[in-house]
């Protein structure tokens, strides 16, 4: 089973060069464009995203793990996602509700247009 750090790799890839009109995808659309198969294929998907996260919260950049969400979150992604950029002091406050939902739509934002700005 591939790493963490390579798995990270291919994610940020595979976000990279999705069409832009079916972002945000689900952790399971992620997982499956990825090819993973069981065991824990949303696990090892939410682990490289973190990992993305790191990497971005380091070179400054938006988190592209703000391009998935939850399918059971209403359009948002998991709370860890929330509780990492808590960590990372990028974000303070809840992992739901307006906070929550500014917080993600201005990440999702931001990484849609550095991600453009590799095209070209």
């Amino acid at each position: 089973m591939e790493d963490t750090v390579d798995l990270a790799e291919r994610v940020r890839q595979t976000l990279a060069t999705f069409p832009e009109q079916s972002l945000p995808l689900t952790y399971q659309q992620l997982a499956d464009s990825l090819g993973l198969q069981p065991p824990n294929t949303i696990h090892r998907v939410a682990m490289a995203l973190e990992q993305l996260m790191r990497e971005d919260a380091a070179a400054e950049r938006p988190f592209a793990a703000a391009l998935v969400i939850s399918r059971a979150r209403n359009g948002l992604p998991a709370p860890g996602f929330f509780n990492l950029a808590t960590r990372l002091d990028r974000y303070d406050g809840p992992e739901s509700g307006d906070d929550a939902v500014r917080f993600h739509r201005q990440q999702l934002t931001a990484a849609l247009l550095e991600r453009g700005q590799g095209d070209g």
